[in-house]
């Protein structure tokens, strides 16, 4: 049934947010036709006077980053989210909106404006994951933050302002849609077995070994059966943690690791800085206990044929639900295939 798949049209169950998607692999049986082009973007310098990033710059508030030498964090200077807030609502017949409280955060990965998470050293890498932990731990225990979402938008493409290395993180008052979804779904599966169902998938898939592009003693990286984005990719702790906070230090190197691998292969794909954005999914910090959940993060780069051409959701996509045509398990085998070193320095 697997392999008749490929050939047909069909729909694919996301079982974390109980969505469908709908494959058309008849429409092509390559990742990408035709013309390929490359893209030869300038060589960035280790550090630009005129970047708001860079370590000793004045940023557009005025205020002046210090001379950090490991990943640097503060409040966003021009935040979705504020924490002075004050209370407001309005219920107007079918009308409703409410003022929403929060904090966001910039995460610069690295002072060398020149680098990207593919190009950083696993070492590097892992002090960003500390770091991570750190603004969550931190976040997450405010009374008014019920939820922290640490992300990364790498590219122009994907409206990135900056190219500085570095990511965000919006801690917010209310729970997200996305993230109620998924916890919808993972208490009605643990309700039923006492399980994890992201690890009950990622057992089935190590069997499965379709959908695998990388492996260590900790994580596992794959392509998800669901995937929607053409090259979407996900990361999956092997011991259940709710958060990135109950990660070990040994844990924190594997999931650098774990983000090394995938980023270079986002490189050497189309042999450019592969944009995406990148995101990890957790439980609230509301104060309730989430035994069902399973942290994540999840990694939705836009190229699909080559280093310019992109995927849009437009269309079918846009009034009706998401679709692709390469599957889960193309997208996968091409990504296998790569290179393990960073193109630049083969």
């Amino acid at each position: 049934m697997s392999n008749k798949l490929n050939n047909i049209p069909h729909r694919r169950y996301n079982i974390l947010t109980g969505e469908w998607i709908l494959v058309s692999p008849h429409r092509t049986k390559r990742p990408w036709q035709g013309k390929t082009e490359k893209n030869f973007p300038e060589a960035r310098p280790p550090y630009n006077a005129s970047c708001y990033l860079c370590p000793g710059n004045t940023r557009a508030s005025g205020e002046t980053n210090p001379q950090y030498t490991e990943p640097y964090s503060f409040v966003n200077d021009f935040s979705a989210l504020l924490p002075d807030t004050p209370r407001e609502e309005l219920r107007n017949g079918l009308l409703k909106a409410e003022a929403e409280k929060g904090i966001c955060k910039v995460v610069c990965f690295s002072p060398n404006h020149s680098l990207t998470l593919p190009l950083m050293e696993r070492g590097e890498i892992a002090k960003v994951v500390k770091m991570w932990k750190k603004e969550f731990r931190e976040l997450g225990s405010r009374d008014n933050i019920n939820y922290v979402q640490i992300f990364e938008n790498k590219g122009e493409a994907m409206g990135c302002s900056n190219p500085h290395p570095h990511g965000q993180i919006w801690s917010q008052s209310s729970i997200p849609t996305e993230i109620k979804k998924k916890s919808h779904h993972f208490k009605e599966y643990w309700q039923k077995n006492k399980r994890s169902i992201l690890s009950d998938y990622l057992t089935q898939e190590l069997e499965i070994n379709k959908r695998i592009l990388s492996e260590n003693e900790y994580f596992v990286t794959l392509v998800p059966y669901w995937a929607v984005w053409p090259y979407e990719a996900m990361i999956i702790p092997r011991e259940q943690h709710q958060n990135i906070n109950e990660l070990s230090k040994d844990e924190e190197e594997a999931f650098a690791d774990s983000i090394k691998r995938l980023t270079v292969m986002y490189d050497n794909l189309f042999e450019t800085s592969f944009p995406y954005s990148s995101g990890i999914h957790q439980a609230p910090t509301d104060g309730t206990d989430y035994p069902e959940w399973h942290f994540h993060m999840s990694f939705y780069p836009p190229l699909l044929r080559s280093a310019t051409v992109k995927k849009f959701m437009v269309g079918y996509e846009m009034f009706a639900g998401p679709q692709r045509d390469i599957t889960a398990e193309m997208a996968a085998e091409t990504l296998k295939q790569l290179p393990g070193q960073h193109y630049l320095k083969q």
